[in-house]
């Protein structure tokens, strides 16, 4: 029987793509350069299935008048924010994700960001490798201790609790957690963390804030210049989830004008071009969204997405169906 068409939008780990290349008939891209919407166009009337990225564009207008030939897009990542979901269903086309794997090094890069801004550590490398460091004294790079403090977690999916039980069980920190939905009591048991009403009540009883919730218009600059104003001067704002969650222009205003102390980045609005005044905020910690960048979860995603295409192929519904 011959192999169904597939193509790779970006370059994947080589344990992944060989996987691939025995189960399917595999097109690489070998410029590893995300793809427009006119070229997802193309690929997407010209494979049997699409496994794509978060840098892909696949947003609204990509599945007008389209006549695809792929009826499954994988996407290779948890969010999928960035794809024209309803687009997608009235086209015939099958999108999924790869949950679970990346739960637990996301939420430690969020506490990587958290302990980073707590400590100053961004600023101290950079003053260190700059050659202006002048020695230990007493006053120097004095920042905020995270042992016993607050965390208000936005968003209480997988990767929120995975971040809950590291901060609850690694720091002793009391956690507040924000979501849409009620909160099972047994879930939220396992780390001591409460449910409360509102981002509104949440946020001026925490020292910490870190966004899990997912990304799209629903939540679009959910953390704008009000919700910054009720956050706590010296607290700090982690984002771990999607750029467009924080409105950037506000972000920068309340972190020049001391509105909060500090923020952790690792997703942008615009990525991967990045606001010029968070690049001048010497209190914000800054990544090139890294949350899943380990060896075992890279390839662990590829996997999972791979295997949501050898089942959809089989016949079957694909563990990981979003739409």
């Amino acid at each position: 029987m011959e192999k169904p068409r597939v193509l790779l939008t970006r370059k994947w780990p080589e344990s992944v793509e060989k996987a691939a290349a025995e189960l399917f008939d595999v097109t690489y891209n070998p410029d590893d350069r995300p793809m427009t919407q006119s070229e997802m166009r193309s690929a997407l009337e010209s494979y049997d299935a699409v496994l794509a990225t978060v840098t892909d564009d696949v947003k609204e207008g990509t599945f007008t008048n389209l006549k695809p030939m792929a009826r499954i897009l994988a996407n290779y990542g948890v969010g999928f924010s960035h794809i024209d979901i309803e687009g997608a269903r009235a086209a015939g086309i099958t999108v999924t994700n790869t949950p679970d794997v990346l739960n637990d090094c996301t939420a430690d890069l969020a506490m990587t960001l958290l302990m980073m801004a707590a400590r100053r550590a961004g600023e101290g490398e950079r003053e260190v490798r700059a050659g202006k460091w002048t020695g230990w004294r007493p006053t120097h790079m004095v920042g905020t201790s995270v042992t016993g403090k607050t965390l208000g977690i936005i968003g209480f999916g997988r990767i929120g609790q995975a971040m809950a039980r590291r901060a609850h069980f690694g720091f002793g920190m009391k956690v507040l957690v924000q979501s849409r939905s009620p909160v099972d009591p047994a879930v939220l048991g396992e780390t001591g963390a409460v449910q409360v009403a509102t981002v509104e009540d949440l946020l001026p009883q925490c020292d910490f804030i870190s966004l899990h919730c997912p990304g799209g218009a629903v939540n679009k600059h959910l953390i704008d210049a009000r919700r910054l104003d009720l956050m706590k001067p010296t607290a700090i704002l982690v984002n771990t989830a999607r750029g467009e969650v924080v409105d950037e222009a506000a972000l920068v205003d309340a972190l020049k004008n001391g509105v909060i102390a500090g923020a952790g980045l690792d997703v942008f609005e615009a990525e991967p071009s990045i606001h010029p005044g968070l690049l001048e905020c010497e209190n914000a910690v800054l990544l090139p969204h890294m949350g899943s960048s380990t060896r075992e979860t890279r390839v662990g995603m590829g996997m999972r997405a791979l295997k949501n295409i050898q089942q959809f192929f089989d016949g079957a519904e694909p563990d990981d169906k979003v739409n």
